[in-house]
């Protein structure tokens, strides 16, 4: 299976990791404050589970979910992420972010920041609409009629597959959103962010169905 590399291992990063164990997948996880402060999720996760370095989890891994706030993304070292498939969760909030010029007059975008810092990798967003906890609770088999879908966005098509793949085997299905440029569709205030999946703070959530993410997805406006 999949090595799954996680720097950040926060709300989203965490549950990522439990749902890729689940899958039969083996993790890689990371954070700013060391190996050591991840003890017990490691212990909770079992034998398909490690602790290490950013650099280190991004060495071991096949993807690499690079889940931090958007104003940490720069503090990663770019080169151990030279020619990985990179999953970029980040959203921009100006408030926890401060304020950036190019994303408020909408010249670019979260991921094409990051893929701009991570030049050598190849960014594809995902994970960046879904509150934690329906992204923990709607997981559902291949073929499941309540299977629900989530949008990504990137320019490699070979990367896009890769995630495809991955995300089908978590309990999702995709719908590609197009490049890039295009993730802005996916990001805060947009339709497609978390609402489609139930309210936020009821962790039951509700299905969110791929031509419903589709239909989201073509209402969102600049």
């Amino acid at each position: 299976m999949t090595t799954i590399g996680l720097i950040g291992s926060g709300n989203i990063g965490s549950t990522v990791a439990r749902l890729a164990v689940a899958a039969g997948h083996t993790v890689v996880l990371s954070n700013s404050r060391g190996p050591a402060t991840l003890a017990g999720l490691i212990a909770e996760l079992g034998p398909n589970a490690s602790a290490a370095t950013p650099a280190q989890a991004a060495a071991a891994a096949d993807i690499v979910v690079v889940t931090v706030p958007l104003k940490a993304y720069g503090d990663i070292p770019a080169e151990p992420l030279a020619g990985k498939v990179l999953i970029d969760t980040n959203n921009y909030y100006p408030e926890r972010d401060g304020r950036i010029a190019a994303l408020d007059d909408g010249s670019t975008t979260t991921g094409e920041l990051v893929q701009a810092h991570f030049a050598a990798a190849k960014v594809v967003k995902g994970f960046n609409n879904i509150w934690f906890e329906h992204l923990r609770s709607l997981a559902r088999p291949a073929g499941s009629p309540e299977r629900s879908a989530l949008p990504i966005a990137g320019d490699d098509d070979v990367a896009k597959k890769q995630v495809t793949e991955f995300f089908d085997s978590i309990g999702f299905d995709v719908v590609d959103a197009g490049p890039l440029a295009e993730n802005w569709r996916t990001q805060r205030d947009t339709p497609v962010y978390v609402t489609p999946y139930g309210r936020y703070g009821d962790p039951a959530g509700a299905t969110a169905s791929a031509d419903y993410v589709r239909e989201r997805l073509s209402a969102a406006k600049r």
